[in-house]
């Protein structure tokens, strides 16, 4: 074929927007919607985005705008503080996802492990640390942040040593396994002037933030009951988690912190009473430092109550269900990893109606993880700081107490936030694309 006889794939698509605003009676452009006038199918770069025109007609949603992730160079960079399940199957995969964020180093105990892993993610063998080498990560410029997920007893030690080598901290939920370590924890990264963000993941979920948005704009009313379940079962007796100086506990730090924050999440308000009974079978070794079951009751000052229930020894079940005077929000899979469902109940003349809310599903760990680190480039309070897990920690210690004891136990808002909505959070995150 001739030079001249060959037409660009470009020229094509150009000349089909031309025709196809022709035959409309006019440019292509007069076809886009308000906004930036771009061509139809090559789009137009504004910003630091490509914008395309919506291309769907009135009858489907419009399409989220197309990705726009920051070079390489200009991310965070992150370093992952223990390489066990979590970081291995759910963390490090994110970052494929993330579009602030980006790995750059690894420390664990296991150095066969995280070179290996080091490997997998095309990391030098100088970017992997042991977890007594602070002094040498310090001098590594590429790490502006760790993101803490070893065992729940020694997250103070981690995050204090983070901060004292001048690394923004993310740490995984529960924060530590008292309060007094969750203080320690903020003042550290307060005095050396670095961030400390607590990974509550479905916080940013989109879910979870629909669910949100729907129960405090009250479209079925106020809100007057919350059931909230995680359950799941547990074996290997030999794991962290059913060692409580490892763990600080059994269902309720681990699985059941979700139903606690999720709950206050969801109104914004905190519990100013606790109601709760724990059991464990007598005859299972599992269970000789844990509790299996933990049941609580969260009274709020607007009038809710919150029925939450966690356990090591059911079905895995996860979910949470808003009740009104005029109907009710489920949502299925509430605090999964993904698969989450949303359903609106409600009446509808003389019958019941069961709508779905269909949304994009997005990466809840790709999620927070840019939320801070947008926090770390426009240096912003997160939406999940260390007083959030504190006060969750608060919280679970009269829960602990309420179980022992059998009474109620008072609480209240985290001393020095105020009792304003949501005084222990920071800004909303930013939308996801």
């Amino acid at each position: 074929m001739a030079d001249n006889d060959r037409v660009s794939r470009r020229s094509l698509l150009a000349a089909g927007s031309a025709l196809a605003g022709a035959a409309l009676g006019g440019s292509s452009a007069a076809a886009a919607p308000p906004g930036p006038s771009v061509p139809a199918d090559t789009g137009a770069v504004q910003g630091n985005r490509v914008l395309f025109p919506n291309w769907r007609g009135p009858g489907d949603p419009a399409p989220a705008p197309s990705p726009a992730p920051q070079p390489p160079a200009q991310r965070v960079g992150y370093c992952i503080v223990g390489l066990g399940r979590l970081s291995l199957d759910e963390i490090l995969p994110a970052f494929g996802e993330a579009k602030r964020s980006r790995l750059v180093a690894l420390m664990s105990g296991s150095p066969d492990k995280a070179k290996l892993i080091a490997r997998q993610h095309g990391l030098p063998e100088e970017a992997v640390y042991g977890y007594d080498e602070w002094d040498r990560l310090k001098q590594n410029a590429e790490v502006q942040a760790v993101y803490v997920v070893t065992p729940n007893a020694v997250h103070r030690d981690n995050v204090v040593a983070a901060a004292a080598v001048g690394k923004h901290v993310l740490c995984e939920k529960p924060m530590a396994v008292a309060s007094a370590e969750c203080r320690e924890m903020i003042e550290a990264c307060g005095k050396a002037g670095v961030k400390l963000m607590i990974a509550y993941r479905c916080q940013y979920e989109p879910y979870n933030r629909a669910l949100v948005k729907a129960v405090r704009g009250g479209s079925l009313g106020k809100a007057r009951l919350i059931q909230a379940f995680n359950g799941q079962t547990t074996g290997l007796p030999e794991q962290w988690r059913l060692k409580k100086a490892l763990s600080g506990g059994g269902s309720l730090p681990d699985i059941g912190l979700y139903c606690l924050n999720g709950t206050r999440a969801l109104l914004g308000e905190e519990p100013d009473s606790v109601q709760a009974v724990a059991y464990s079978p007598p005859d299972d070794p599992k269970f000789r430092e844990v509790e299996e079951s933990i049941v609580f009751t969260l009274r709020f000052p607007s009038g809710v109550i919150a029925q939450c229930t966690a356990s090591y020894g059911v079905h895995e079940s996860r979910s949470l269900t808003v009740h009104t005077a005029t109907g009710a929000f489920d949502l299925q899979n509430a605090f999964a990893y993904r698969g989450q469902r949303l359903f609106v109940g409600r009446a509808e003349g003389k019958s019941e109606a069961r709508d779905e809310k269909i949304l994009t599903p997005k990466n809840q760990f790709a999620l927070e993880i840019d939320h801070f680190s947008r926090c770390i480039q426009e240096n912003l309070r997160p939406r999940t700081p260390g007083e959030e897990g504190l006060q969750d920690q608060i919280l679970m210690e009269a829960i602990y107490e309420a179980a022992r004891t059998g009474a109620p136990v008072k609480t209240g808002p985290l001393p020095g936030t105020g009792s304003g909505l949501d005084a222990t959070r920071g800004p909303e995150p930013e939308e996801p694309a």
